[in-house]
């Protein structure tokens, strides 16, 4: 109803219990699209790359291949608009999923391919890797990334934070960078949810406090100016949203409609300890 279009999705999301079994995602949005008959104005990603039941972790190139023909088969389509490597794999050459990637794209299968969970490095070896050889280039990079700062040295392995040199690296190269858990489950405006620990600190004090402010002046929710920050910044950044109720997604879409200005940009990037 709102005009979205853009799914995200993985081969992992969806599990039974503990069990990484996944595809249930992919399966619950597949059958979706075929009720409606609305793929072709679906667009749609899904991943390869961590481990689910009799699926190794890594991108290896038969693994690769394997699991887009499962995620299509999953998702009743033929092609998928883009297919990430979900997590970086140190133990093969960079080559190995870059052409496997790439072999996808030229069935036809994958239209364009993403990377998630990796280092602007190893984005930039990747680019050089496909540009020397033809390859489909990573358009993208999906990590986690949201209003406040971890505090030094947090740790989330395997998940990767976006960082001040991978977003200069997407301004400077063009590659669009998306942000997972943006809202921090909910920590934003949920009183029950209690800020993650490794953001914890007088810097996420202060952008609170400024978040909050801002947030007051536009009569618009914290979550709604996190989002709207995100889709202010400069690079530009996708932040991916999930909701559990109608209400939640309504929150989310509005903020669409929060027009942050200059001085609400600056308040709100210089805040901090």
């Amino acid at each position: 109803e709102a005009g979205g279009a853009f799914i995200d999705t993985a081969n992992i999301y969806g599990a039974v219990g503990d069990q990484r079994v996944g595809g249930l995602s992919e399966a619950v949005l597949g059958r979706w699209m075929e009720a409606r008959g609305n793929r072709q104005d679906m667009f749609v990603a899904s991943k390869v790359g961590f481990q689910r039941v009799g699926v190794a972790r890594g991108l290896r190139a038969e693994t690769i291949i394997s699991e887009c023909e499962r995620t299509l088969r999953e998702l009743r389509t033929d092609y998928v608009d883009l297919y990430y490597a979900h997590v970086d794999d140190r133990t093969i050459p960079l080559s190995e999923p870059l052409e496997a990637l790439d072999r996808l794209v030229c069935a036809g299968k994958v239209r364009y391919v993403g990377a998630s969970n990796y280092a602007s490095w190893r984005l930039e070896a990747a680019r050089h890797a496909c540009q020397a050889n033809g390859w489909a280039p990573f358009c993208c990079i999906q990590q986690r990334h949201t209003y406040l700062r971890p505090r030094p040295g947090a740790l989330f392995a395997p998940q990767v934070v976006a960082n001040a040199d991978l977003l200069d690296y997407c301004r400077s190269t063009g590659m669009r960078p998306l942000a997972y858990t943006p809202l921090l489950g909910g920590a934003y405006s949920r009183d029950d949810k209690a800020i993650d620990p490794r953001y914890a600190g007088p810097d996420s004090d202060a952008r609170l406090t400024a978040l909050r402010a801002v947030a007051a002046e536009h009569g618009a929710t914290a979550n709604q100016v996190v989002l709207a920050w995100m889709l202010h910044s400069d690079p530009q950044v996708i932040p991916l949203v999930a909701a559990s109720t109608t209400a939640q997604m309504a929150e989310n879409l509005a903020a669409l409609d929060v027009a942050l200005s200059a001085d609400d940009m600056r308040r709100l990037n210089e805040a901090g300890a």
